[in-house]
């Protein structure tokens, strides 16, 4: 059953709640995303997870409207009281994962956050600004994505941190963890892209 909820930008200042947080173009959110995210809330051990769809990516070309793609992410989450969808970067015009990470964790300094990923963005994540600090200032649990199951360990990423990556099945207390940590959940796959959508809706 569906159910309303209210606009909601940044967790409570004084939450000491597990969050993770989930970023991405979302162009467009599928089923896909809420297998990443359903599987972080429950392998982590979470009490929510806050999207946040981004106004842009630099290693992307420009993604379609922000406001369709707002209210699709929203649509999406609905069924779920665990989701939350922000629209802070939008509003206050952040670019970057790191700038977000650091934003929430001064507004919300009791909250224990880990960022969450797919598979598939492990494979690019050095190519992210900063992304070395954001590794330092996060844990970080990467979901396994269909044909990306060896990023977890030929990634730049991955050899750069081998050290600090947590078992999978220490996953349920990651958020407690001091970064950098890791972890790698092998979950069941769910096929389903983005841009195999994009390219059905241009066929």
């Amino acid at each position: 059953m569906a159910f309303n909820r209210p606009a909601a930008h940044l967790p409570p200042a004084s939450t000491r709640a597990r969050i993770g947080l989930f970023g991405g173009s979302f162009d467009p959110p599928h089923s896909g995303h809420v297998h990443v995210a359903s599987t972080a809330l429950k392998h982590l051990n979470l009490d929510a997870i806050w999207w946040f769809p981004t106004p842009g990516n630099p290693l992307k070309e420009a993604p379609s409207d922000y406001d369709a793609r707002f209210a699709a992410v929203e649509n999406l989450t609905r069924h779920n009281r665990a989701f939350q969808v922000s629209a802070i970067e939008q509003q206050v015009g952040l670019r970057y994962t790191y700038d977000l990470v650091r934003l929430l964790r001064k507004h919300s300094p009791k909250a224990q956050f880990v960022w969450i990923m797919g598979g598939d963005s492990l494979m690019t994540f050095h190519f992210w600004k900063d992304w070395e600090k954001l590794a330092a200032t996060v844990p970080i649990a990467v979901i396994a994505r269909p044909g990306f199951e060896l990023a977890a360990r030929v990634s730049p990423f991955a050899k750069r941190l081998a050290r600090h990556r947590r078992p999978n099945d220490a996953a349920h207390i990651l958020a407690a963890q001091t970064a950098p940590a890791w972890t790698y959940i092998p979950a069941p796959l769910n096929p389903i892209s983005s841009t195999a959508i994009r390219g059905q809706t241009n066929s």
